[in-house]
């Protein structure tokens, strides 16, 4: 009797234990192209676009245009205000729509190891078309770059990782706490001018509801053409 009681005791607890958090992966495919430079003077901008390529590559499941205006304060130094919008294409539905506004910080740290360390520090204001709460997100990426050959840049390795934290619950599934973590290796390679290509893969791991994680595999191509 006392042997059953224990089964069952064993069962009812493995019941109402939480299920196991899952997780699930893909191969996607990222293309950026981003024009930057001087409007005048200290005052200066970027625009890019942004198509990903998800299910295997098999389809585009996201399209981002952004752009933002800047001050320099030091060549070290700039602030920007922005704005994005984000296409979320649904299949046998309407397509959601996100806007945000944002501010960046770039800050060059210094040059350690013969390379270059900067961050990007960014806070967006985000809504959804299926919602109406704003959400917000801090995001911090640290990126280090090193030529691999001596007295030349014309081929740089390339690392960097960008941790995003909601900070607040909303009516379209953002939840406050640590939403994803991507992580970078490739190279840049410099092109006509000062514009540079950066080719690698990219690790993005996605914090989903219930515990799952989502992980992407990303081809990771962005082409920066300066001015």
């Amino acid at each position: 009797m006392r042997r059953r009681a224990l089964c069952l005791s064993a069962c009812l607890a493995l019941l109402s234990a939480p299920a196991r958090a899952a997780t699930s992966e893909d191969e996607q495919f990222w293309l950026n192209l981003t024009a930057m430079g001087s409007v005048k003077d200290e005052l200066v901008y970027f625009a890019e676009i942004q198509p990903r390529a998800g299910d295997g590559v098999s389809r585009i499941d996201q399209s981002l245009f952004r752009g933002a205006l800047g001050w320099k304060f030091s060549p070290s130094l700039t602030l920007y205000q922005g704005f994005a919008h984000i296409v979320l294409p649904i299949d046998g539905g309407q397509d959601v729509n996100e806007e945000r506004s944002f501010q960046q910080l770039n800050w060059t740290l210094g040059q350690p190891w013969g390379g270059e360390l900067s961050s990007r520090t960014r806070l967006e204001q985000r809504w959804r078309s299926d919602g109406d709460d704003m959400g917000w997100r801090l995001r911090e990426m640290i990126r280090y770059e090193k030529p691999l050959t001596a007295g030349s840049d014309a081929f740089n390795a390339l690392v960097y990782a960008e941790g995003f934290v909601a900070l607040n619950d909303t009516d379209w599934g953002a939840k406050s706490g640590f939403d994803q973590l991507r992580s970078f290796v490739g190279a840049e390679v410099s092109l006509p001018g000062a514009s540079t290509l950066e080719v690698g893969y990219l690790n993005q791991l996605i914090n989903q509801s219930g515990g799952d994680r989502r992980i992407n595999h990303v081809a990771s191509v962005t082409l920066f053409f300066r001015h």
